[in-house]
C-alpha cells in the first residue's frame, strides 16, 4: 500500500506541505463501472473543500 499519496488540490481539507494528501483513507472511483482505462475516466471522491 502508498505510504505517500501525493495531490494538488491545495484547497482540499486534506491536502497537506508538500502536496501530500494527510486522509486516513482513499476512495477512487471509475465513470465506468469497474474498470477504467484512462485517468481521465476517475474521480477522487476524498476530496473535501476547505471552510465547509
Amino acid at each position: 500500500m502508498a505510504t505517500d499519496v501525493l495531490c494538488e488540490v491545495n484547497n482540499c481539507v486534506f491536502w497537506d506541505d508538500g502536496n501530500k494528501c494527510s486522509a486516513d483513507r482513499i476512495y477512487v472511483v471509475s465513470h465506468k463501472g469497474k474498470q477504467a482505462n484512462r485517468t481521465e475516466e476517475t474521480d477522487c471522491k476524498t476530496f473535501e473543500p476547505e471552510g465547509i
